[in-house]
């Protein structure tokens, strides 16, 4: 069997002619690095599991190099992350490509006598309702919002944490899509009525009220904490409903990383986005009938 140190020359061989010799950044070169060490730690962890309690250096070589199987045992490993770890189909991918470079460069250098091409990963067939998230798990999501603002100490941050909770709740609770979310104004919403107007793709307006009081209460302290997040040179977005830190508007991509934050804090390991969140309610209404009997 060749060694551990053989094992990670290699690898740094592999990643000085595949990331640094293209002028691919470090961030490439670390995730190529731990790509193929995890993979190696799960080939000895194999191995050991042998119940003879040795490993054949046929599996892996054949007069000092390389044979196929390496392809196989990639497989594998791809196979193992996919169905007993969960890994996302997208991640899965990306590894794929990781492992096939590497094994052209294997046999580039002579340390692979021939290797077959890695069969393509089958993409699971998912039902829309699979990415929807349940009673349990939204009520586990706006849980995880409300005890981080309660356990913030810096006044600053838990305005942040407000101004999520609203977003949060506007999604789930009145199926606002996010670009809608991004371009709401302050003077979108009526206070006295409670009525927030919406305006949507190709000029469509609409009106929805906040029917629950928490809401109201939250979407009124926002607005009164707005002017925290106004900024000097910003003044173009100070009428937007929803801005950054900085003051400026927030994008798609920001919104997706505040809903994944509180994802993570809740334990949702669910892949899933804001929109999912969107589309949500109706399933929770059929999971509180359930759960009522």
């Amino acid at each position: 069997m060749i060694s551990n140190r053989n094992h990670q020359n290699m690898t740094e061989g592999f990643i000085s002619t595949q990331v640094v010799g293209r002028g691919l950044d470090e961030r490439t070169a670390k995730a190529y690095r731990l790509d193929l060490e995890r993979f190696y730690l799960w080939l000895e962890s194999e191995e050991k599991a042998d119940v003879n309690g040795q490993v054949s250096n046929d599996v892996w070589q054949r007069e000092g190099k390389y044979n196929v199987s390496v392809s196989d045992e990639m497989e594998a490993y791809l196979d193992y992350l996919f169905k007993e770890k969960g890994l996302r189909y997208s991640t899965i991918c990306r590894k794929q490509r990781v492992f096939g470079s590497y094994l052209a460069y294997l046999e580039s250098q002579g340390i692979l006598n021939r290797y077959e091409s890695l069969k393509p990963v089958d993409q699971p067939k998912e039902k829309p309702e699979d990415r929807l998230l349940t009673k349990k798990e939204v009520d586990l999501l706006f849980k995880a919002m409300d005890r981080e603002y309660e356990e913030l100490d810096s006044e600053f941050r838990r305005r942040v944490c407000l101004r999520d909770q609203v977003m949060m709740k506007l999604l789930f609770y009145h199926g606002i899509e996010v670009s809608e979310l991004i371009r709401l104004e302050v003077a979108d919403y009526n206070r006295k009525e409670a009525v927030l107007t919406i305006r949507g793709k190709r000029g469509k307006v609409r009106q929805v009220k906040l029917f629950s009081q928490k809401l109201k209460r939250q979407m009124e302290e926002w607005q009164n904490e707005h002017r925290w997040f106004e900024r000097e040179g910003a003044e173009i977005y100070e009428g937007r409903m929803f801005i950054s830190k900085m003051g400026r508007p927030l994008s798609m991509k920001m919104i997706i990383n505040i809903f994944d934050k509180y994802r993570e804090l809740a334990g949702i390991e669910k892949v899933c986005k804001p929109k999912d969140l969107k589309n949500s309610l109706g399933r929770y209404a059929r999971d509180m009938v359930i759960e009522l009997g």
